[in-house]
């Protein structure tokens, strides 16, 4: 991974609440360089509450980029941002050796370290009949058929998600090929080096502080924050916790104290979810948010 003398990505990950902002901030600022965010939320200038964006004093030590830059109303998915981010990351790296790049989306962090699969888009009808027949007839229908076209992939992928059973199967039903054959798993050619760290608290700390940061949101007005985007509920950046907790509200679904108390368990869970994603990273290096020496000696040795 480290060959010659590349521009080195250092990357700081990690579930919500774990103390990112303020490590990649200090970093930054030792190092001379940018900030590139890779949250999928704090792109978005309408949800500033909500998804926890640096404070303006924050943003004013260290220039990011992909914080607020965007609006709902584009269209944004991985593919997409892979494309933008690394156009960014390419030019600023014209003027810094090393960039720091943090969030806390897994996805996007992948999409510019290995690439997003270009894999084709399948076609709705197919998409609706394999969840139809996914639906009536249950898995295992799936499954015996993704085992007679695409062998490999029933060998290879998970059977008790129905949704990588029927991805495989759509891919079949729209290009022809399987699955497996389209798949490679190559990483793409990127022209720099990266160094992950991933950025975590123990359970209980880490729970403590995300709760703390839910009752911080409501003090700055969260609530009408999502007031005022009750008009555009049904898109896909509003699917998104704290968000739809409080849309329930306003259908009169849920008492102000059961939404508070959905919200701090519904960020824990994603939390959870987001350390299940990081564990996969075997050249992580694990650190607190108060590592910064630690970090700084492990980039001067490597």
């Amino acid at each position: 991974m480290h060959t010659g003398h590349k521009n080195k990505l250092i990357v700081i990950a990690g579930p919500t609440a774990a103390g990112k902002t303020n490590l990649a901030i200090q970093l930054a600022n030792r190092l001379q360089t940018q900030i590139v965010s890779f949250d999928s939320r704090q792109l978005y200038r309408e949800m500033k509450i909500g998804t926890a964006v640096p404070s303006v004093v924050e943003l004013s030590q260290v220039k990011h980029h992909f914080i607020q830059s965007h609006s709902i109303h584009e269209n944004m998915n991985a593919g997409i941002y892979e494309v933008m981010a690394l156009e960014k990351i390419n030019t600023l790296f014209k003027e810094h050796s090393h960039l720091i790049f943090t969030g806390g989306t897994g996805l996007y962090m992948d999409a510019v370290l290995y690439g997003v699969d270009d894999l084709p888009i399948a076609d709705n009808d197919i998409r609706k009949q394999l969840s139809d027949e996914f639906f009536q007839s249950g898995l295992d229908s799936l499954t015996a058929k993704l085992k007679i076209i695409d062998a490999e992939s029933y060998q290879t992928i998970d059977l008790k998600n129905p949704r990588r059973v029927m991805r495989a199967l759509e891919i079949f039903y729209t290009t022809g090929k399987p699955f497996s054959a389209l798949k490679l798993n190559i990483p793409k050619e990127r022209n720099f080096d990266y160094q992950l760290f991933i950025v975590n608290k123990d359970r209980e700390q880490l729970y403590e502080h995300i709760n703390l940061r839910v009752d911080k949101m409501i003090e700055q007005g969260l609530m009408q924050e999502v007031k005022q985007l009750l008009p555009y509920r049904n898109l896909k950046a509003l699917q998104t916790v704290g968000y739809k907790e409080f849309f329930d509200y306003f259908d009169n679904k849920t008492s102000y104290e059961t939404t508070l108390e959905k919200i701090k368990q519904n960020t824990r869970n994603y939390a959870k979810r987001q350390l299940t994603w990081f564990r996969k990273y075997k050249d992580a290096v694990w650190v607190n948010a108060d590592d910064l020496n630690r970090i700084l000696q492990h980039l001067e040795k490597n």
